[in-house]
């Protein structure tokens, strides 16, 4: 008989709250990066059908709900069907935001070879330029993931959501204005890649910077017409009763898709990083994975609530394989929970109110001075690597 020898336990180590990754050797990243790529690897090698059959149907499901919530606003004088069409295109508005096109312009389907559903083609409904949110998202954020003054996803401008960021007396008002963002939240995206630091600093290039607004005007004035003027006027008498659904229908969304993303990136103990231009390159696989990892939250649920949030509830595994179908999200959750165990990594999770509570909880916090704090950290060996190269 031949006897297996049980796989060496991994001795456990107190975490460093500052730096929770500060106990990983370079092995350790090594290995975490061939676990993580065999992953992507198994789960890419296993797309199919079934997969493309989801994309489908939850394509054609919005479709239906918008259809149906457009038709009952032609009663909208009547208070139940204002009630149902407005809940209905709510629902229809955030299924097309956040399931399909966050997900399809993330190339996340592009395999299917449909050009109906893939990145370079995909428009989405609300006011930003799908082209400027795919350099913004795709390329910035999810490069520079929480890499103070590189990624602007961290406050988006004007919010002050940890202490490494430096405090401005304009941060008192930063309750007042995340309020704001939630509600118009498609037109805080819509800005985002004309990175307003540089503009206010000067360092921006003026012709691209009005080339990228009026692209920006163009797509207003296109969902303008849409949603305040044709739809409404095509429900003739109950014109100002549809324009209000719209208004509400538009609102919601962005209040849902806002707190689904801020519930995403600044709950509970999220880290932030610090790495200069010249460190970046150094970065390898597997530091990179573990900036995700530790820079990202997840939202505990139940499916539709999953497919409500266009699976970025699962905001760790997102961030790990941004073109990853999103209906494969739930399947690998458990096992980068258990890498995260096995190698002593938080796995940032809890329920929504939870995680809420704590984001408007730091926005409160941090639009007040201090606390002082140590500088952010970025990963051990790159840290090590660039003081070598100094």
């Amino acid at each position: 008989m031949t006897s297996t020898t049980p796989a060496p336990v991994r001795p456990k180590v107190a975490r460093d709250p500052q730096n929770p990754a500060a106990h990983l050797t370079p092995a350790d990243f090594e290995a975490i990066a061939a676990e993580l790529d065999a992953l992507r690897e198994e789960v890419f090698a296993d797309l199919g059908e079934r997969d493309a059959a989801y994309i489908r149907n939850v394509i054609k499901l919005q479709r239906g709900l918008e259809i149906t919530g457009r038709a009952l606003l032609m009663l909208s004088a009547l208070p139940p069907a204002w009630w149902a069409g407005t809940a209905t295109l709510s629902v229809a508005k955030i299924l097309e935001n956040m399931e399909i096109g966050h997900n399809v312009m993330h190339g996340q389907w592009d395999w299917m070879r449909d050009p109906k559903i893939h990145s370079t083609t995909w428009e989405w409904d609300n006011v930003s330029p799908a082209e400027q949110w795919k350099h913004s998202h795709n390329f910035v954020h999810h490069t520079y993931t929480n890499i103070v003054g590189k990624d602007n996803d961290v406050g988006y401008g004007i919010l002050r959501v940890t202490p490494e960021q430096p405090w401005h007396p304009a941060n008192l008002g930063q309750p007042l204005y995340n309020t704001l963002l939630a509600m118009f939240f498609e037109y805080g995206v819509a800005l985002h890649d004309l990175e307003i630091d540089k503009i206010r600093a000067g360092r921006n290039d003026p012709e691209e910077t009005d080339r990228k607004l009026r692209a920006i005007g163009r797509k207003i004035r296109r969902q303008w017409g849409k949603d305040y003027l044709a739809f409404p006027l095509l429900s003739g008498p109950q014109f100002l009763s549809t324009l209000g659904a719209n208004v509400t229908a538009n609102i919601v969304r962005n209040v849902w898709a806002h707190a689904v993303i801020f519930c995403g990136h600044f709950p509970g103990n999220i880290s932030v990083f610090e790495l200069e231009e010249r460190q970046m390159p150094d970065e390898t696989r597997g530091e990179w994975y573990v900036r995700q990892l530790l820079g990202s939250a997840n939202i505990d649920g139940g499916r539709f609530f999953h497919l409500m949030t266009g699976n970025l509830s699962h905001q760790i595994e997102h961030h790990l394989f941004p073109d990853m179908p999103s209906n494969r999200h739930a399947e690998i959750a458990p096992r980068i929970r258990a890498l995260c165990e096995k190698y002593d990594l938080p796995y940032h999770t809890g329920g929504f109110t939870q995680q809420v509570t704590s984001t408007w909880k730091k926005i409160w916090r941090y639009a007040l001075p201090g606390p002082k704090v140590v500088p952010p950290s970025p990963m051990p060996a790159v840290q090590a690597r660039a003081s070598k190269a100094a």
